[in-house]
């Protein structure tokens, strides 16, 4: 039997990426309500494996859509790539008490991987939210930034 490839984040994509690479493209496909759901997936690991702002504000597009799975895999991917411009993205989408829950928590969980400090006033925040499950992400997410953000002190010099 196949295996599913790991991607280069070391997991295995619901969707292999596509083999685009313009960013506005796959941002279209990715934001387009009538594309098939697995198409979009294709467009969102393409854009988080090219990864920088503009794929970020690309994915953030996407965060309009009706669909909580494909926003809460977007804000999963944000937090993949730790790149400090999704932070904005994703603390609008958690400080959202009208967006889905899932997407919340994902949101949460991904501002923690990213260890941006900044990130860490808007966790403290929703750590008493009414949502037992956002939180617990956020919880988790302030351990996380915690750990990630430590990480990355360079003590050397």
């Amino acid at each position: 039997m196949d295996r599913p490839e790991r991607s280069e984040f070391d997991s295995v994509d619901p969707a292999p990426p596509s083999e685009n690479k313009d960013i506005i493209s796959l941002r279209t496909s990715l934001c387009n309500e009538d594309e098939r759901m697995f198409l979009r997936m294709r467009s969102l690991f393409s854009l988080r494996n090219i990864g920088g702002k503009d794929a970020v504000d690309a994915l953030a597009a996407a965060f309009e859509s009706d669909s909580a799975l494909l926003k809460h895999e977007i804000a999963y991917v944000m937090g993949q790539m730790q790149d400090s411009s999704a932070v904005p993205h994703l603390i609008d989408r958690l400080a959202d008490m009208n967006e889905d829950v899932m997407v919340r928590h994902e949101a949460a969980e991904a501002l923690g991987a990213i260890g941006d400090r900044v990130a860490m006033a808007t966790l403290e925040e929703y750590v008493n939210d009414d949502s037992v499950v956002v939180a617990e992400s956020c919880e988790v997410a302030i351990d996380l930034l915690e750990y990630v953000s430590s990480k990355r002190l360079d003590y050397s010099q």
